[in-house]
């Protein structure tokens, strides 16, 4: 028998890996240039496509800034569902959040950046995806540390001060001897920063009694 679907099914599957793509280009471009410096038509120059396939098959511009913030999102979400499986509530657990976060960023540098973009003014006109992912994430986090950090910590200040951190040191790194600059990529001076991070989370969340 003949399977009438064989061509659909493989014209979707065709269709959703070109989609991928786009998403992914997208993604490295608003990483680096911001929303408001990336034209559509340098995303689907450096997808390989014309601009109508990338509408036809993504949207326009701010269809594909949606889906690239949404897919972000999606998976920093997937790792702390992770996360808060494991967690418990004592410092090993602190600690485990923290370098889930880290370790998130360092697999997808271009998440902080979308979202650094933003907080300079970028995509202004762009309203309401702080409150749609950023915030739940955030609220999630308090209600999980609450019980474990000092009395009258700032939690959502405490938090902002490890997104900060990690941010600094995924994109910037630190000086090497030399002066150069080393990041993640030096597995050496991840393991030094890892340790300072537990360090700054003990001394921000005043873990004190721990």
């Amino acid at each position: 028998m003949v399977d009438m679907c064989a061509g659909s099914r493989e014209c979707r599957t065709d269709s959703d890996t070109v989609r991928e793509r786009i998403i992914e280009t997208a993604t490295r471009l608003f990483a680096s240039l911001g929303y408001d410096g990336t034209p559509a038509q340098m995303i689907a120059d450096a997808a390989g496509l014309d601009v109508a396939t990338v509408t036809d098959l993504v949207g326009n511009k701010c269809d594909i800034y949606l889906a690239v913030m949404e897919r972000a999102y999606l998976a920093l979400r997937a790792s702390y569902d992770s996360a808060f499986a494991e967690f418990t509530p004592d410092r090993a657990g602190v600690h485990l959040l923290a370098d889930r976060y880290l370790d998130f960023c360092v697999d997808n540098p271009e998440a902080p950046e979308l979202w650094i973009h933003r907080w300079l003014s970028d995509a202004a006109d762009v309203t309401g995806l702080e409150a749609l992912y950023i915030k739940p994430l955030l609220d999630r986090l308090s209600d999980a540390l609450r019980s474990v950090v000092g009395p009258k910590v700032d939690l959502e200040l405490a938090w902002w001060t490890v997104i900060w951190c990690v941010r600094g040191f995924v994109v910037g790194g630190v000086l090497n001897p030399s002066g150069q600059p080393e990041g993640p990529c030096n597995t050496v001076f991840l393991r030094r920063f890892r340790t300072h991070l537990h360090k700054t989370v003990e001394c921000v969340f005043k873990m004190d009694r721990w």
